[in-house]
């Protein structure tokens, strides 16, 4: 299986464990991605309010750039996933857009024909095209009483993505139980942590954070297993300044879920970014599945 591969700016700094895990799994899984060449930020959520015909055009030399040889491009986080797709789908949608874009394009030699990408999350390939068989059949060591609750954030959920239902979805869900993790089905599994809120109004931010790691808690779940780098940062990074401004307790390691893919496959701990997190998993994993300092040899 090859893809075109869109890492995102957060893979190479804040979520440097999430590029070291989606690695590590694809290649034991045999799943091929190619970065693409020259790839430039996709904009986040904030550029398509300055100036959408630009926002659009940088996100579409990103779609320029994949090769003809591959026809679908993958990406791990999930506000990149998104822009990547809604830029395709305007082009094809509006001649006048896709008209302006390329013109755009033109500029650096670029051209793109809307549509010829098949844009996707990480999660979707993993699910849909390596498969429940395939990742069943490679687990070493099950995360059996591991309590998990899957967050999917606001960005995957939105009825373009059109691989998940955007009301309830459920595919991490059933990832994780293939895994043999205990799946926590709490109720705001797909609310927004706040993306860049905390940049705005911290108060804001920090309450609709609260309200995760309240709701996962509750549940009594032991990690948090995140699709996306900023939901990530704002669950873990934060998580000691929301128990300052409302006197919480809360202790709960957020992780991506290639990290816990790859742990269930065998994958070293090491090679798959753990301790980079804040509110270390470590004590948590080691309690719950056993020590986790090193990779399980396959049977």
């Amino acid at each position: 299986m090859k893809y075109a591969f869109y890492p995102g700016c957060s893979l190479e700094s804040s979520s440097v464990a999430y590029d070291m895990s989606v690695k590590a799994v694809a290649d034991k899984l045999q799943v091929e991605f190619t970065e693409v060449d020259d790839w430039n930020c996709c904009g986040a959520t904030e550029y398509h309010t300055v100036d959408a015909l630009a926002a659009n055009a940088i996100i579409a030399r990103n779609l320029a750039l994949v090769g003809p040889d591959l026809d679908q491009l993958v990406a791990p986080c999930s506000a990149c996933y998104l822009n990547l797709k809604k830029t395709d789908k305007l082009m094809v949608e509006h001649a006048d857009i896709d008209d302006k874009v390329n013109q755009a394009l033109a500029a650096g030699g670029l051209h793109y024909e809307a549509g010829r990408l098949k844009i996707r999350h990480l999660l979707d390939v993993l699910f849909d095209d390596v498969g429940e068989q395939a990742i069943r059949e490679r687990v070493v060591q099950p995360l059996e009483g591991l309590r998990v609750a899957p967050y999917y954030g606001c960005q995957i959920v939105r009825p373009l993505n059109g691989f998940d239902d955007p009301e309830y979805p459920v595919k991490l869900d059933r990832m994780l139980g293939w895994l043999g993790a205990e799946v926590v089905d709490y109720p705001v599994k797909s609310h927004c942590c706040g993306g860049h809120m905390a940049q705005i109004s911290e108060e804001q931010a920090f309450e609709l954070i609260r309200r995760l790691l309240h709701s996962a808690a509750e549940y009594h779940a032991d990690v948090v297993a995140c699709l996306c780098p900023m939901c990530q940062l704002n669950l873990d990074a934060y998580q000691g300044r929301v128990n300052n401004f409302f006197n919480t307790r809360f202790e709960l390691p957020v992780l991506f879920f290639t990290q816990l893919v790859g742990l269930a496959l065998g994958i070293g701990t090491e090679e798959l970014g753990f301790g980079k997190e804040i509110v270390a998993a470590e004590p948590i994993l080691a309690t719950r599945i056993g020590s986790t300092a090193d990779a399980v040899p396959e049977a």
